[in-house]
């Protein structure tokens, strides 16, 4: 990889070379902080209350290990605290405040009925002795991994006041196995690497993984037939359907922001690939974009009237801005260094996430919309690519490796200060891409 990142390499190769539903993954990621914010938050988040019979599942320890990972907070260990309270009326928060922690979260489950749960908690300012909030989820042994997200989503926010994506998922591709007997699995899992489960698998290629708007479906490519097609499956059922396999390329699928078109990268009868707009009510293409030159990796901006993409019509690979009315001339945005490509949309509209060049390392930067057009690089590795942004904006999820050259996924947070490994125990993993709110 001297000249291209792997996902913008893989359009030439596609030029060039013109499954099964299963339950589950085979293993889990374990999550590695490389760097965390000097000043995190001391928290105290006491193990829940519970009734004989219950499940034996952990709800505070998940709460812990997610804000522990945000490298946001830092929970006190249980072999320290001085005693169990699980209301409020049971804090003694002249002791807490001793040892130093600034909040504390305390929690209850009740079995109301078999496999049924509630489970009531508070957060509390040590320092005050204010109640911030107390809330009550009501599950089923299966949503309890579920339910302690969204009370670290409910932590985060009260404490930050920023929206906690805990609770959301990813999806990514696992490459297991070695040439000529690889096997390619397209994995979701909550944000945290757990509970992944496959949703397609193939002895052929699965790339460019994009969640619909409601994450309710994932359009990707696949190699399933020799050649790179789109599909967009329906995660629940599994339910697949292809919607672009025109000759030659067809990659980089991309959710409009009403879910009803795809923006997507298709080559003409020489080759040369360029930006189209699929509805997929209609299978209707127009073509956007009309250039020698490679366009792709196109992202939809908020209002669904432009796209931002990667071109290197310019004589390399850089990021432009085009809009979708007829006409309009593409505009550059990036001129910071001689590589900068795959962009991807803040969820507020206001930067680009990107994989820019750096004395011949491949690294994750963000450009600002509103700004000079500096690139603030945020990570250090040498192989970075593939960034998506968690829905609340504070994160970015990528593919990068580990020392031993294997593919792994890593988190920086946007300002560059958390950084964390998502370690997966075999094969690659590939192309991350963070799923919005509501698709838990």
């Amino acid at each position: 990889m001297n000249e291209k990142t792997r996902s913008y390499a893989l359009a030439l190769l596609l030029i060039a070379s013109l499954g099964a539903f299963a339950p589950r993954a085979r293993a889990e990621f374990v999550v590695q902080i490389t760097r965390g914010q000097d000043t995190a938050i001391p928290i105290a988040i006491v193990p829940f209350s519970t009734p004989p019979g219950a499940s034996s599942f952990d709800v505070a320890a998940l709460v812990a290990n997610d804000l522990d990972g945000s490298g946001r907070f830092k929970s006190m260990s249980r072999k320290d605290m001085i005693d169990m309270p699980h209301r409020g009326s049971e804090i003694s928060f002249d002791d807490w405040r001793r040892l130093d922690d600034d909040y504390i979260l305390v929690g209850r489950t009740k079995m109301p009925a078999p496999d049924r749960y509630d489970l009531s908690f508070e957060l509390y300012n040590v320092l005050t002795h204010q109640r911030l909030f107390g809330y009550e989820i009501h599950t089923d042994a299966a949503g309890l991994r579920l339910a302690g997200h969204q009370i670290a989503d409910k932590v985060f926010e009260s404490v930050l006041g920023i929206r906690g994506a805990f609770a959301t998922r990813i999806a990514y591709v696992l490459v297991l196995g070695q040439v000529p007997h690889r096997t390619f699995q397209l994995v979701v899992a909550d944000a945290d690497g757990a509970n992944p489960h496959v949703v397609m698998q193939s002895g052929q290629p699965l790339m460019s993984p994009a969640w619909s708007p409601d994450g309710k479906e994932l359009a990707y490519v696949s190699f399933e037939d020799k050649l790179p097609s789109i599909y967009v499956q329906v995660l629940k059922t599994g339910a697949r359907r292809v919607v672009s396999a025109t000759a030659g390329v067809n990659q980089a699928p991309a959710w409009s922001p009403d879910g009803k078109r795809l923006a997507v990268t298709l080559s003409n009868r020489a080759g040369n690939l360029d930006i189209y707009v699929l509805d997929l009510a209609t299978h209707a293409l127009t073509r956007i974009t009309h250039n020698p030159g490679i366009d792709t990796e196109p992202q939809w901006s908020p209002d669904g009237k432009s796209l931002y993409f990667t071109s290197d019509r310019d004589g390399g690979p850089q990021i432009f801005k085009v809009s979708l009315s007829p006409g309009s001339r593409p505009q550059r945005l990036s001129f910071q260094g001689a590589y900068n490509a795959g962009p991807r949309l803040s969820p507020d509209g206001s930067s680009l996430a990107l994989v820019t060049r750096v004395h011949g390392d491949y690294r994750i930067g963000t450009l600002s919309l509103k700004g000079n057009g500096i690139i603030h690089v945020l990570t250090h590795g040498r192989f970075d690519e593939s960034p998506s942004y968690a829905p609340n904006g504070a994160e970015i999820i990528y593919a990068t490796h580990s020392s031993s050259g294997r593919g792994i996924l890593a988190l920086v947070s946007t300002d560059g200060r958390v950084q964390q490994n998502l370690m997966s125990p075999e094969g690659d993993v590939q192309e991350p891409v963070w799923g919005p709110f509501g698709s838990e």
